[in-house]
């Protein structure tokens, strides 16, 4: 089976955003791009004789949008990327499902993301969120550009995908205590695509230990030269396997979140892991994630991992 970049379609700003991002994403991977859509069909109906309740379709009004949203997606996507192969497909059903099934034939899927914006406290959105804290693959999440009312032609989303990716750093967030090499291996490999440079932010927190209210210097000294060490131990293998890929590996006081927002903004990609868990109410995403989705500037890619 040919794993495809596949995007996630609605329509708005950010997915057409998303739609641009993947199209530059399969071309440096040599793969197949695939433009989907889903509708969601309307409640059941019950049939008069037996009282059963069937599903309704979509009106053929909704599959004609859905056939120009495709369509109009692919045209945009078609003029600055010519001899791509563009695939579209309308999938009927409820789009959280429907896109977690797309997914399982794609190597990334790609979802538009509000952030937080103009409407404050928004959170991505119900059916993004719900997609992103439970698929197996790869998701990144693309915020469209500041445009004010303005609206995103190609030629603007082509700009902003090539100042995004350009020579920019990739960024890795690090766990230095439950590290996984999907997440490391996918940072590496975009770094390495892009010819680019990656810098990886480890998070960390010293441990209370003062001394007439003040840290004492040689325990601070010694964990930070004990964190450095830990953080080249675990980065050496993949620095042997990626040779050309510059890195810059810094252990930061304090939660990873701030820090990487902050990186967020000189970044052609920041990259974080999410453990496959159950949380109390739903699936678990994490609060590192959670700060990037609602703040970073630019695309985010969560790697799911047991």
């Amino acid at each position: 089976m040919t794993r495809t970049i596949t995007v996630g379609l609605d329509g708005s700003p950010a997915s057409l955003a998303a739609a641009d991002w993947a199209a530059h994403e399969a071309q440096l991977r040599d793969l197949p791009l695939r433009l989907v859509t889903a509708w969601e069909w309307q409640a059941p109906a019950f049939a008069p004789a037996t009282g059963i309740g069937v599903p309704v379709p979509p009106s053929d009004l909704q599959w004609a949008s859905a056939q120009h949203l495709l369509a109009q997606a692919r045209s945009r996507v078609g003029e600055t990327r010519p001899g791509l192969r563009i695939d579209t497909d309308e999938i009927p059903g409820l789009p959280v499902p429907a896109l977690l099934k797309a997914a399982e034939e794609a190597e990334l899927l790609v979802l538009g993301s509000r952030g937080l914006g103009k409407a404050a406290g928004y959170l991505l959105g119900s059916v993004s969120h719900a997609v992103l804290a439970s698929c197996e693959r790869p998701v990144v999440l693309v915020r469209a550009a500041e445009h004010g009312e303005e609206e995103v032609t190609p030629e603007t989303s082509a700009r902003e995908v090539s100042a995004v990716s350009g020579h920019r750093a990739v960024v890795l967030g690090l766990d230095l205590h439950k590290p996984n090499d999907a997440v490391i291996d996918f940072a590496f490999d975009a770094a390495s695509r892009r010819a680019a440079r990656l810098r990886i932010i480890h998070g960390w927190t010293l441990p209370p230990y003062y001394y007439g209210g003040a840290l004492m210097p040689d325990l601070n000294d010694g964990m930070v030269k004990q964190v450095r060490s830990e953080l080249s131990d675990v980065l050496r293998p993949w620095q042997d396997r990626y040779p050309a890929v510059e890195v810059h590996a810094q252990a930061t006081i304090g939660g990873a979140g701030r820090h990487l927002v902050d990186a967020s903004y000189d970044a052609a990609l920041v990259v974080v892991g999410r453990q496959n868990r159950r949380a109390a109410v739903g699936a678990h995403i994490g609060p590192v994630t959670q700060a990037l989705l609602h703040h970073a500037v630019a695309p985010v890619a969560v790697i799911s991992h047991d």
